[in-house]
């Protein structure tokens, strides 16, 4: 199967960052590499436990090269529409392994499914940076829009 990027947008603001892109490849196809533990996890580089069910908590290892030294990443899974929405909740740039995240606020990201002509829209949108303590605030947007920018190129090579 086929993707091609035929549209990239994004907008950002201090607390939001969005992501969209337009790939030929089917919904379904789509909604796999984002829905299931084992393709989430090859395309966005990490070993994730657990399975992507509404109100479960599973953990990660990073094993994107360069990262393999992060903390475990925890992803609370929030709200799942096959074939349309997924949503989680993690704390942004938590890769420092001596450091204690727990009590951060943790951000919101989302994937939707829309269709589009000869293919199949995805928008990632990550919110909630503004209530990330100031002291690492603006350094986890920016990584995370780097971040996201890159995933959604992955995702697309992914589902090819």
């Amino acid at each position: 199967m086929s993707v091609e990027a035929r549209e990239t947008r994004e907008m950002s603001s201090t607390d939001r960052i969005e992501k969209r892109i337009e790939m030929r490849a089917s919904r379904s196809r789509v909604w796999r590499a984002i829905s299931t533990v084992e393709e989430f996890g090859t395309w966005f580089r990490m070993n994730i436990d657990g399975e992507f069910v509404e109100g479960a908590t599973v953990r990660g290892k990073v094993t994107h090269p360069g990262y393999e030294h992060a903390c475990a990443v925890e992803m609370d899974i929030e709200r799942i529409e096959p074939e349309r929405y997924f949503s989680y909740r993690w704390h942004p740039y938590a890769l420092d392994p001596a450091a204690d995240y727990s009590a951060e606020p943790k951000t919101l990201v989302e994937f939707i499914l829309e269709e589009a002509e000869g293919g199949t829209a995805v928008t990632i949108i990550e919110s909630g940076f503004d209530d990330i303590p100031l002291a690492r605030r603006a350094e986890a947007f920016r990584m995370n829009d780097g971040g996201w920018a890159g995933q959604i190129k992955n995702l697309e090579r992914h589902v090819s």
